[in-house]
């Protein structure tokens, strides 16, 4: 976990905490934090834009998101990610069917979803494994990340009860 002095703003959402990091004129990162982390009021126009798109994001899953995000990753995950973001809010695609669509392998897929920079605006919780939820944010046993990623999937209207996949495209 990033030392918070390195953050632009730490702020509360009804899962945790979320943490964000700005450079010059682009956000380098958003992490997710326990709630026992401080918040931190943002400290520049880039950092209060993010906090006020994911707030509307928190209120309305059918928000869009307009910020410029720093180039990292490699070209492979810079791929997988804008895969993802072409996920519609309250639908999921298997790291199968993703890793098909782009021409590669669930695992691979995988790999990228968990060292995803940006989740939220990048919405990796939309992938999921073909035998349950998967994991989220490169940890696989239940605990809080998982808890997330129920909460991402049951606010945008997943229908979600379970590990079970047929629960989870029982809407679609």
């Amino acid at each position: 976990m990033h030392p918070i002095a390195t953050f632009n703003a730490v702020f509360t959402t009804p899962f945790g905490k979320v943490g964000l990091r700005t450079e010059a004129n682009a956000i380098c990162e958003i992490v997710y934090l326990p709630n026992t982390v401080q918040e931190v009021s943002p400290n520049n126009a880039l950092a209060r834009q993010a906090v006020r798109q994911i707030e509307r994001y928190l209120k309305q899953p059918s928000a869009t998101f307009d910020l410029p995000l720093a180039t990292v990753g490699s070209v492979f995950q810079r791929r997988v990610w804008q895969a993802i973001s072409e996920i519609a809010p309250g639908t999921v695609q298997t790291y199968g069917q993703l890793a098909r669509l782009i021409g590669s392998a669930p695992r691979a897929v995988g790999q990228a979803c968990g060292s995803n920079y940006f989740p939220l605006v990048i919405p990796c919780h939309r992938v999921v494994g073909a035998n349950g939820i998967g994991g989220f944010a490169h940890h696989a046993g239940d605990g809080y990340f998982r808890t997330v990623k129920r909460w991402l999937l049951a606010h945008e209207g997943v229908n979600y009860n379970s590990d079970s996949v047929s629960s989870i495209f029982k809407n679609k």
